[in-house]
């Protein structure tokens, strides 16, 4: 590789790092717990393997900007939107933990912190 060609990253990752995070989380043993399913369903989307985003549902077909999925704009607005759910969602008292994995999943993807899900 020159000096000239870029890595391809999802989001501040390595496409290889993400890949590796969907296998890793692919190897777990089922059932999964939703916070596993929100991980998945996060790193899927943002590698480009699923359309709709894991929170919002929103529809990235048309709108993509990176070159396998979501741009990194994309994700910061997904994560902010997981947050916004979380915080929802823990104020009724139900169930977080798969939109809890989303968040955490795209914290990551978008360098928000470095412990991978």
């Amino acid at each position: 590789m020159t000096s000239d060609e870029t890595v391809p990253a999802v989001g501040v990752r390595p496409l290889d790092e993400v890949f590796a995070a969907i296998d890793r989380v692919n190897r777990r043993p089922r059932p999964w717990t939703g916070f596993e399913h929100g991980v998945l369903g996060a790193y899927r989307w943002a590698a480009g393997a699923q359309i709709a985003a894991p929170v919002t549902a929103a529809a990235t077909a048309a709108a993509t900007s990176g070159a396998t999925g979501p741009g990194h704009a994309q994700l910061l607005a997904e994560c902010q939107a997981a947050a916004v759910r979380l915080h929802r969602v823990r104020a009724r008292g139900e169930d977080h933990s798969y939109v809890l994995g989303v968040h955490r999943a795209l914290a990551w993807l978008c360098g928000l912190h470095e412990d991978r899900p």
